[in-house]
């Protein structure tokens, strides 16, 4: 259970890191609104998980899958460069986070 909390959260860190940059530094406020549940969703989940998970590996996991999936929405709606090596190196994150769960 923990490790299905933990993916989740580091899906809402993705939400929480996509709604700041479109806040425009808390200007806007819908994108605000979801930064902040976003950011507490994220930071619960996170927590519970460190409950179970050690810190260091909770982390590294939290932080992978919210830059990968925060890089990844960002090419497909936001208009970030896209390049063979950048997406390599974001399925090296995958593969990254994936071998953190096999060793645990």
């Amino acid at each position: 259970m923990s490790w299905l909390i933990l993916v989740i959260s580091g899906v809402f860190e993705a939400v929480w890191a996509t709604a700041l940059g479109k806040s425009e530094g808390f200007s806007r406020l819908w994108p605000t609104v979801v930064f902040g549940v976003g950011l507490l969703l994220s930071m619960a989940g996170l927590a519970f998980a460190m409950r179970q998970l050690p810190t260091g590996t909770s982390y590294a996991v939290w932080v992978g899958i919210g830059a990968v999936l925060t890089i990844t929405y960002a090419m497909i709606f936001d208009a970030e460069p896209v390049s063979v090596l950048k997406v390599a190196l974001l399925l090296g994150i995958v593969a990254c986070v994936v071998g953190l769960k096999v060793l645990h």
